[in-house]
């Protein structure tokens, strides 16, 4: 269930009927295309989405044209053969010309009535030329050579300064200083004399939005937001569910600061999908985290109650089995007397796997080997395997344990004490198998993992926990 995914359609639905007004007309000519249909596309976030289509005459030209405006950004032509695109941006000038020639877009790009694609193209000619200068001087292997590569260096360097002092009012040089990384200065030394790279690293991270716009909705229209995103949280944010709150709340409070309602909706969007169903153990709390403090609160808009519902339902199936929460105990029947129960919370173990499966499952005979494997292995560890069906019938629960050999194993049939449980919205098990790991007090410490993943983590959560103990 990816109910974020259904809200983000919504979301872009909204943000296009909102903001559309004018007209549009921009011309253009390619010369190997006689025929066919050329595609405008806009990004929305680092996805591509067609807005218009034009038929290509017999001289290679073509024309998109619009009642409307269309929205800022950067757009892609794509042309017949749906191979070669040929970038634009899209400012208030949205009556313009271009030519180009596939075999070399950039050289041969003119651009007739539009600032900010003729900046955008000299740019990016001016640059490819020295970087042609430079591969020739490193084929070559010219006498001098680091004279004249430090010669293009600096006729990089202050064209790039004059170009972008030049052109500062220009969405040209925002997105090029959106794309660039942040500058470093010298970094201190240590006591030792070696270079401090966690101030390096710090500073890059504290510095890393200082060119990002977030008062300029145009940004959504390019992959530069998505690609800052996705790096921030992927690889410049501790995979903990605490470091992630603490820094979705930073971005998030600069896209609020920016006061643009669609850009503070598509990074309260980024964040919260990619946690719904988290890839990292022990981050599912951040999803919870953004719905309780973004969704329910109104903060990010959402006029679909259907989503809403969903979200709700969601946290609360989730939120009492995230990890370090104490699992939630239940009285099973036991595969090694019918009169009696097995409880979760009874097994005495430092560590304990919770096998939650159905006896039909592909994946659960798939992991049925491996587990007893396991068992096999880790019993001498302090760790204990409970299995639970959670559907089937008895015989065919008892059929499972038999035929592969896990008697060795706490095994318990899916029936209750004093109610029947629903395992979907009690534990989470909206697929099969679904494994928890608990420590001694039985608060779990890990979920949602493969059979082939619990050892693994077991050892590195094992070494942390002593490293941890070491140093109190």
């Amino acid at each position: 269930m990816r109910i974020t995914s259904t809200l983000f359609f919504l979301l872009l639905g909204v943000f296009y009927q909102a903001t559309a007004q004018g007209n549009y007309r921009i011309e253009g000519q390619v010369k190997e295309f006689k025929s066919g249909d050329c595609i405008l596309a806009s990004y929305y976030g680092t996805q591509i989405y067609a807005k218009d289509t034009a038929q290509i005459d017999a001289t290679g030209k073509f024309v998109f044209s619009g009642d409307k405006p269309l929205l800022g950004g950067v757009y892609e032509i794509v042309f017949p053969d749906r191979k070669n695109l040929f970038r634009l941006l899209i400012t208030d000038d949205q009556r313009f010309s271009f030519q180009c020639d596939t075999t070399d877009l950039i050289g041969s790009a003119k651009i007739t009535g539009s600032r900010d694609n003729e900046l955008f193209y000299q740019f990016q000619k001016f640059m490819r030329e020295k970087e042609l200068q430079y591969k020739q001087l490193k084929d070559k292997k010219v006498a001098e050579s680091d004279k004249r590569y430090k010669e293009l260096q600096d006729q990089r360097k202050a064209f790039y300064d004059k170009f972008m002092l030049d052109n500062g009012d220009s969405f040209t040089v925002k997105l090029f200083k959106t794309s660039a990384e942040p500058e470093i200065p010298p970094a201190p030394k240590k006591a030792d004399g070696k270079i401090d790279s966690l101030w390096i690293f710090n500073y890059y991270k504290a510095h890393f939005w200082d060119s990002f716009d977030f008062t300029d909705e145009r940004m959504l229209q390019t992959p530069f937001l998505e690609q800052k995103l996705k790096r921030y949280f992927q690889d410049l944010t501790i995979q903990s569910e605490d470091s992630i709150n603490k820094e979705a709340d930073y971005v998030v409070g600069k896209a609020i600061a920016g006061n643009k309602k669609d850009l503070i909706a598509y990074c309260i969007w980024f964040i919260t999908n990619q946690y719904e169903n988290a890839k990292v153990v022990g981050t599912e709390g951040v999803f919870v985290h953004m719905a309780e403090k973004y969704y329910f609160t109104g903060i990010m808009p959402v006029s679909d109650t259907s989503t809403i519902k969903n979200i709700r339902e969601r946290v609360k199936v989730l939120k009492p089995l995230l990890v370090n929460k104490i699992i939630p105990d239940i009285g099973i029947m036991s595969y090694r007397a019918a009169d009696r129960l097995e409880y979760i919370h009874g097994i005495k173990a430092d560590y304990q796997v919770v096998f939650f499966y159905s006896p039909t499952c592909g994946h659960c005979r798939e992991s049925a080997p491996k587990l007893k494997t396991l068992q096999e292995k880790l019993y001498t560890q302090g760790v204990e395997i409970m299995t639970i069906s959670v559907d089937g019938s008895e015989d065919e629960w008892r059929k499972f344990i038999k035929e592969f050999k896990l008697e060795n194993l706490t095994n318990g049939y899916g029936l209750v004490a004093s109610r029947q449980v629903v395992y979907r919205s009690d534990y989470d098990v909206f697929s099969t198998p679904t494994i928890y790991i608990l420590d001694k007090s039985k608060k779990i410490i890990a979920r949602r993992l493969g059979v082939e993943d619990i050892e693994p983590f077991l050892n590195v959560y094992k070494r942390q926990l002593a490293q941890e103990q070491k140093k109190q």
